[in-house]
């Protein structure tokens, strides 16, 4: 499949002095989170719904290689901090019809794309939090997975958890190795109290949390690892520092760090309370304790692992970010990517079930939104989420697309190089500490022009959707990949 014409927004080259303060006035919006705004950035490249099944069926038919991801949208409660796909709480007594529904949806990709003859590199099943759901439906998942996917040797599957489920519910995730899950990941977020509370989190106790964590390792995971949150509204340095070091009393093997995003949360009016000078003294605090606990990782990488050589990730987040590997999402808002085309399953929009069980039901792949990407799109796509591991492989990124890094970057690449924010080692071009501490500003560089003009645009700290206002910008340019 060929890309698609770049529209108009997207044929230009904006001033890179301008992107770069863009991102760092934009800090919340300016990350691995892409694309933002996909009603005007993206939307020049939505097909018809007629158009959707031939479209995404021809954007896989090339992709011998890729990972699964599986969304299960249930949770206890859904967090005042959640940007997820996560139902109303009077759905979670569809959970058994969803799980028909992700088997009957499996076997629809199956017949479109021919998952058998496709090298599955990664699974993850993800949420929402999948271990809601019986031991029985979740192995339900499982099976329809491995019964249509030849999984390369050594793939880390991984599910996620939290502390109450693993400190309730022992059995269940005694029997999560035996699922063919070798991986967990428990979002433990903060440890302070009443942080905890404002959060919606606040039956997460740490006795309770020493405790689930006894239970993931007496039952034999190959990994575990805890999720953080910082970039919180009335956060302290202090407070954070105990969040880390309880975590580190956990024993995982690894930590990942999440940066508060704010957009689509019930707290994103908080926003503007937060600005990116504490956002990075609260990361650079985790960066040494973690590090005095013997947690490590290259420069601007989110996950921290205490085993030497390893990403601390599951494969299916190596794969993806490391390597820009093609992705299909099965279930309720699921993302799929395959470097031609960006997708979202039904229900992403309304976070409710009906769209999603409706098209399964009638036998149709339960898509909500299928953009066919320009070149410019795709590379971003993959350039953003290259920053959760600090770095863009070049390697990568030309088989991905067929252009080196240098030639579709010229200008970005100069800024960073020669202000020192990045570094070349090998092919690889990483974040120095210069870098990291201007993040959002390094990100926006790689965005393609329609999105950097909607950082330009918008008002710094405004969730809201953006002023439509001219871009002044200069065209120097027009894009040529």
């Amino acid at each position: 499949m060929r890309y698609a014409e770049p529209a108009a927004e997207d044929r230009r080259r904006l001033d890179p002095a301008r992107v770069f303060a863009a991102g760092l006035e934009n800090h919340h919006v300016s990350n691995t989170a892409y694309p933002i705004a996909h009603q005007s950035t993206v939307a020049p490249y939505r097909v018809t719904a007629g158009e959707q099944h031939p479209v995404i069926t021809a954007a896989f038919a090339d992709a011998h290689d890729l990972c699964v991801y599986v969304h299960v949208p249930f949770c206890e409660t859904r967090c005042g901090f959640c940007e997820y796909t996560v139902v109303r709480r009077d759905e979670a007594a569809q959970a058994e019809r969803y799980v028909d529904a992700l088997v009957a949806e499996i076997a629809l990709w199956e017949a479109a794309v021919g998952l058998r003859t496709r090298r599955v590199h990664g699974f993850d099943l993800g949420g929402g939090t999948p271990t809601w759901l019986p031991l029985e439906q979740i192995a339900r998942i499982a099976e329809a997975v491995r019964g249509v996917a030849a999984f390369e040797p050594g793939v880390c599957v991984s599910i996620e958890t939290t502390p109450r489920i693993a400190a309730r519910e022992p059995a269940k995730i005694a029997g999560l190795p035996g699922l063919g899950f070798h991986r967990i990941s428990m979002g433990v977020q903060v440890a302070d109290a009443d942080l905890l509370g404002a959060l919606g989190r606040g039956h997460d106790g740490a006795a309770e949390q020493l405790r689930a964590a006894e239970h993931i390792q007496e039952a034999g995971f190959s990994r575990f690892n805890v999720d953080l949150m910082y970039g919180f509204a009335g956060q302290s340095l202090e407070g954070w520092r105990a969040t880390l070091e309880h975590a580190v009393r956990l024993q995982p093997d690894a930590i990942t760090l999440y940066r508060m995003r704010y957009k689509l949360t019930r707290i994103s009016h908080q926003a503007g309370q937060v600005g990116h000078g504490q956002v990075q003294a609260l990361s650079a605090l985790a960066t040494r304790v973690l590090g005095d606990a013997g947690f490590s990782a290259p420069t601007g990488k989110t996950t921290l692992s205490r085993i030497a050589g390893e990403d601390g990730t599951s494969s299916y987040l190596s794969r993806r970010v490391r390597d820009g590997m093609a992705y299909l999402g099965f279930g309720l808002g699921a993302q799929s990517f395959s470097h031609r085309t960006l997708s979202y399953a039904a229900g992403a929009a309304g976070k409710n079930l009906t769209p999603y069980l409706r098209r399964v039901a009638r036998g149709q792949l339960p898509l909500q939104d299928v953009y066919r990407l320009p070149r410019c799109q795709a590379m971003a796509k993959m350039c953003a989420v290259s920053f959760y591991f600090g770095a863009i492989d070049g390697a990568a990124f030309a088989r991905c697309f067929g252009v080196e890094l240098e030639q579709a970057y010229p200008e970005a690449l100069a800024f960073v190089l020669e202000r020192g924010l990045m570094r070349w080692s090998g092919r690889v071009l990483g974040l120095t500490a210069a870098g990291l501490a201007q993040l959002p500003g390094v990100i926006a560089l790689f965005f393609a022009p329609s999105v950097q003009a909607h950082l330009i645009e918008r008002a710094p700290g405004d969730l809201a959707p953006p002023r439509r206002l001219p871009v002044h910008a200069p065209v120097v340019g027009a894009s040529g990949v």
